[in-house]
């Protein structure tokens, strides 16, 4: 199997280099416009093979036709988040370079599954979908598992517990409207509400919502390692088929009472992609924080296409 990395950033050589020391694909090809940059990355990180123990064989360029056959495809072109912007701000630019490199790629992959990892989310993902004219099932965005893995770390921080013992879920937009599940959340079967205080569960969901601009104030730029190890967990369901159940921004039609969008919901992934999006039983509260992070979606969306026209 091939799976290519649209952006040879930080993000996206996080995403190469994670997939690649799972050794689960032949191949992963990092793309690029900046010429070296692919290059030099990718040669580093196949030097690196006998150190990890991994022999996926990964190559670096700036054309398109080395991309050619891709089974999947993971999108982290555009531009990062600087300190005192929030990822709507990157709408308009982020959608343009966005549209581009999709359609370049799907020309050539016409078959391959897409991820999308560039902000807003949510938008970008939309974006894809209508450059690519993929099913539905094939194009989602990955910030759940994300959102998920901040809100399980801030966990493991707060109660000193393994973090492989921490389940939890998350719903909605990327940002500052996603919905933590404190509710749908356990520590080894124990239901999280039954080992913290109800302040000490909202004051990690307030951190989780705001885990992204934490690390952008922090270093001045958007963060890489956790958002490149989340996309790669995505390959490695898809890959290895095995009916993962994560929450990632995928096109809804009906689902939890909306339409037309793409939003983080729980979903099963395999060979197909989004095999199965999952309802959960939603209180009203629960579920009135969804509608109100899928109308931000939506407004986003809307404003999107109101420049576009505009330009």
């Amino acid at each position: 199997m091939k799976i290519t990395v649209i952006g040879a950033g930080n993000v996206g050589a996080t995403v190469a280099e994670c997939i690649a020391h799972k050794d689960m694909v032949d191949e992963v090809v990092l793309v690029d416009i900046v010429e070296g940059m692919p290059q030099g990355k990718a040669l580093d990180m196949a030097e690196s093979a006998p150190i990890h123990l991994f022999d996926t064989r990964i190559v670096g360029t700036n054309d398109y036709a080395d991309t050619k056959g891709s089974d999947i495809c993971v999108i982290t072109a555009g531009l990062p988040r600087k300190p005192g912007m929030s990822r709507d701000d990157l709408l308009s630019k982020n959608a343009g370079i966005v549209r581009s490199v999709t359609a370049e790629f799907a020309a050539g992959s016409p078959d391959s599954i897409l991820i999308v990892v560039s902000n807003p989310l949510d938008v970008m993902t939309y974006v894809a979908y209508t450059a690519s004219q993929f099913p539905s099932n094939k194009v989602f965005g990955m910030a759940g598992v994300l959102d998920t893995a901040r809100f399980r770390a801030f966990i493991k921080m707060k109660l000193g517990v393994s973090v492989k013992d921490i389940q939890a879920m998350l719903l909605g937009g990327h940002g500052d409207t996603m919905v933590p599940l404190p509710r749908f959340t356990t520590v080894a079967g124990t239901p999280l509400t039954a080992l913290m205080s109800a302040q000490d569960i909202d004051e990690i969901v307030v951190r989780t919502k705001g885990g992204g601009g934490e690390i952008v104030k922090l270093m001045g730029t958007s963060a890489w390692y956790a958002p490149g190890a989340a996309a790669a967990e995505m390959c490695e369901s898809i890959v290895k088929n095995s009916g993962r159940v994560l929450p990632c921004a995928a096109w809804v039609d009906g689902q939890y009472g909306l339409h037309d969008l793409f939003i983080g919901v729980p979903v099963r992934l395999g060979r197909n992609g989004v095999e199965e999006i999952l309802e959960l039983d939603l209180d009203q509260d629960e579920l009135d924080l969804l509608k109100a992070s899928a109308e931000h979606v939506d407004a986003n969306v809307a404003r999107l296409k109101e420049i576009e026209n505009v330009a």
